[in-house]
């Protein structure tokens, strides 16, 4: 490519993927947009804000894996939670909690269940804060990263914000949230609950809502124009109507660029387990230097290649149910098809399908063998092998770099291709390991605390893994925090991801 890229193609690539962490089935995200132009319209909304709007309908969620952790700690499972929280964002407080309890501790036992209930009742709506304020953080970093105006970023950090002041994170009220919030926690709603509930319970809550969770006059603007925007609600082919009515003028970004987007489509996806922070960037540097007549091409796939990973629950004991390794066994599907939306990516979508086949027939998700697999999937297969030895909990017992060859070697030749093999093993072996001034001043040893708060460490697990007191690393993470000018563990991962610090 040599002429630029439309920013909002990878933009929309994205919903696609906040669909499956948010529990929603794909082209929620961009049904919403289209929703959301129609009331914009419906108000005479000025242009500037229906484009504001349309990029913020896309990316509400683009914060949904910086609280997956949390969010599981909170329900034991993050997706049904968000499931379940989908139709009542902005309910009554009683509406919500009917909604939601059900779904706190499915399939755990009866004590776990009623410990997770009870804690929820005691200390839900500050959790949730917390939640919500890691979600916008993480929402307006990525949209920097992503070089959106200044207005999307500002509503997509008060995306869950209420007229009346009572929502999250801020309890900012009234005309105050930005009128691209407004319009799309609207618009969100009316996709939701007209597919959940029906038409009914859609006017329900329009009347219950206004002046509440709702500016009003969009509420009343909804009801008077509910025709056409269930009919945009249910546009078949979402997709091409979607990038057809972007306002303009049309977001672009140069090809040199387009690399920036991918990172950002990789620490979206690495976000959502701790343990897997920095994982998607690592595994395109192993890729990349295994094949150096083609890093680009390995680089960048690898550096998307688990964006269906966003659609696995984070569980809060880090089990794995039958139905879990399920979806584990179909996120190469997932990150193939989302990325074949793009022109410019269909090189990397089936790739990144490859990327866990076996020579032997027992990768998935297409079950592929010998010949089927290409030498750049069977590259990215062994340095995704690789890293993957380095996933662990927080502590002292992590793999060493031997270790994890050692590891990987024993899968060749019956599963990996002994050359891929010896080629990213090569390419391990080159990697720079000298000392460098790390990013906004970080010493060594907060580098070190800092690898391990991202990975979701407590500050005594900090502590235990390296020795000091609890008193010493609350210290560390108070200034790794100051210096690095965010205030939540999603943040701070995003800004290590960034500095390449992980």
């Amino acid at each position: 490519m040599t002429g630029p890229l439309r920013l909002a193609e990878f933009i929309a690539a994205v919903s696609l993927a906040t669909d499956l962490g948010m529990g929603q089935p794909l082209e929620q995200g961009l049904r919403t947009c289209l929703v959301t132009l129609e009331l914009a319209d419906a108000v005479g909304a000025e242009r500037d804000v229906a484009r504001e709007a349309y990029y913020t309908a896309l990316l509400r969620f683009l914060g949904c894996t910086a609280d997956a952790f949390e969010a599981a700690r909170i329900a034991g499972n993050d997706i049904e939670l968000r499931a379940a929280i989908a139709p009542v964002i902005g309910a009554t407080p009683g509406t919500f909690l009917r909604a939601v309890m059900p779904a706190l501790g499915r399939g755990l036992s009866v004590g776990r269940k009623a410990a997770l209930r009870t804690r929820f009742l005691a200390t839900g709506p500050e959790r949730l804060r917390a939640g919500v304020r890691a979600h916008c953080e993480a929402a307006e970093m990525l949209a920097v990263r992503l070089t959106l105006p200044l207005g999307v970023r500002r509503a997509l950090g008060a995306a869950f914000e209420q007229w009346d002041g009572r929502g999250f994170p801020s309890g900012v009220k009234g005309e105050a949230i930005p009128l691209a919030a407004r319009l799309v926690a609207v618009a969100r709603d009316i996709e939701v609950i007209s597919r959940l509930g029906g038409v009914e319970a859609l006017k329900a809550a329009l009347r219950e809502r206004a002046g509440k969770s709702y500016d009003p006059r969009l509420a009343t603007a909804a009801l008077s124009q509910l025709g056409r925007l269930l009919d945009a609600a249910g546009t078949g082919r979402a997709w091409e109507t979607v990038l057809g009515k972007e306002p303009l003028p049309l977001a672009e970004i140069p090809p040199e660029r387009m690399e920036d987007v991918l990172a950002v489509f990789a620490d979206f996806a690495d976000l959502k387990e701790p343990r897997r922070a920095g994982f998607s960037r690592a595994v395109a540097h192993l890729a990349a230097a295994a094949v150096p007549d083609r890093p680009e091409l390995l680089r960048q796939t690898a550096l998307v290649q688990d964006l269906g990973r966003v659609g696995m629950p984070s569980r809060a004991d880090g089990s794995l149910e039958p139905l879990d390794d399920e979806r584990l066994r179909l996120h190469p599907y997932f990150s193939e098809r989302i990325l074949a939306h793009i022109p410019t990516a269909r090189p990397l979508a089936k790739l990144a399908g490859l990327h866990h086949e076996r020579l032997d027939g027992s990768g998935y998700y297409r079950g592929a063998s010998g010949t089927e697999i290409p030498w750049e999937a069977r590259v990215l297969a062994a340095a995704d092998a690789f890293q993957e030895n380095f996933v662990r909990a927080p502590g002292p017992a992590d793999m060493t770099p031997q270790q994890a060859a050692d590891a990987l070697a024993r899968l060749a030749p019956a599963k990996l291709d002994p050359h891929a093999v010896d080629a990213v093993l090569a390419a391990a072996g080159v990697r720079g390991l000298s000392p460098r001034a790390h990013a906004a001043g970080l010493t060594e040893r907060e580098v070190e605390v800092l690898r391990l708060i991202c990975r979701g460490a407590t500050k005594k697990e900090v502590a235990v893994a390296l020795t000091i007191s609890v008193s010493t690393a609350d210290h560390h993470v108070r200034h790794i925090y100051a210096k690095t000018g965010v205030s939540s563990r999603a943040a701070v991962t995003l800004f290590a991801a960034e500095h390449d610090l992980l």
